[in-house]
């Protein structure tokens, strides 16, 4: 991918967190997702390049989103698929909670794993754990390939579960096997990224989330060299099945990491809007605008930290 192209989706993350940031805490998630997304399309549509939406968000919500299938960019340059998610986390703005980030993913045509915007059964694990978990082993024999692997004991593992209804069962099996968990309200990008970060604070990610964040953590794990897999959970939407049968997909499959990215020409970049386990904030100064973001390649394995100041 041309360096010029990742400082520009840098730039695009950035005005699209920027804008969040101005919901924080105002209690309006649709009005705070809606900025996003008008900054994220204007500045794409600046970009010298051929991009199209194969991932986005808005179908499950019903909110406003970058739709499948839209062309972004100026034409010419280099052709990419893109997924994208304008606000992840649109309740933790609304709400002033934390963990919320604007973020974009690249790859070649074709390369990025298409499906309905519904739920998926996730786990993801750091390099050290990669290659020792199923997602259809029982948890407890999750736990300990993953304790083993990073010679610690399970008691002190922790795992990070987005806090939901659907979880409550898998959340009680960790806690009976003896390791923690890291409750969180939003935020399964992040939550999966966090494993495979320098030094983590966290072991693994476990639990049922979307399946547009489970495609965008995809991308940033091929860079990190961690670890996810992942399955369709349709208890909510049975419908989808037959959809996700036209897409040439089995409902009932394991979808791995190289399933979800075909391809190490892939870019994963964020920027923070309020503080989480992958980025800071954005931070309003009394003339400047302080942002973090950071801008990944695969196929170079590249970790690029970006702090930048804005003068308003």
């Amino acid at each position: 991918m041309d360096r010029n192209l990742a400082l520009e989706l840098v730039r695009v993350t950035e005005v699209a967190a920027i804008a969040a940031s101005k919901w924080i805490g105002k209690g309006d998630a649709k009005a705070a997702d809606a900025a996003a997304v008008e900054e994220m399309r204007s500045r794409l549509n600046e970009v010298d390049f051929s991009g199209r939406v194969v991932i986005g968000e808005g179908k499950k919500d019903e909110a406003a989103e970058l739709f499948v299938g839209e062309h972004l960019g100026k034409g010419g340059g280099l052709e990419l698929d893109i997924a994208v998610d304008p606000l992840e986390c649109t309740d933790s703005v609304a709400n002033g909670r934390p963990n919320a980030i604007s973020v974009i993913a690249t790859a070649p045509t074709g390369a990025l794993l298409r499906g309905p915007d519904t739920y998926m059964n996730k786990i993801a694990v750091g390099p050290l754990a990669v290659g020792k978990v199923d997602i259809n082993a029982p948890v407890k024999d999750n736990l300990s390939a993953i304790a083993k692997a990073s010679e610690k004991t399970i008691e002190e593992l922790v795992v990070i579960v987005m806090d939901r209804s659907r979880n409550e069962e898998l959340i009680a099996q960790i806690r009976t096997a003896g390791a923690r968990v890291h409750l969180i309200t939003d935020g399964d990008v992040a939550g999966a990224i966090a494993p495979s970060m320098p030094n983590p604070e966290v072991d693994a990610y476990m639990g049922i989330g979307a399946s547009a964040e489970a495609v965008l953590a995809g991308a940033a794990l091929k860079a990190l060299g961690g670890e996810i897999q992942v399955q369709w959970w349709l208890e909510k939407h049975p419908e989808l099945e037959s959809e996700i049968k036209e897409l040439g997909m089995d409902a009932r499959s394991v979808y791995t990491m190289d399933d979800l990215v075909k391809s190490d020409y892939t870019t994963f970049t964020a920027t923070g809007i309020l503080n989480g386990p992958l980025l800071k904030g954005v931070s309003i100064g009394a003339d400047t605008i302080y942002t973090h973001s950071v801008s990944m390649r695969a196929k170079t394995k590249t970790i690029r930290w970006i702090e930048a100041e804005h003068v308003i």
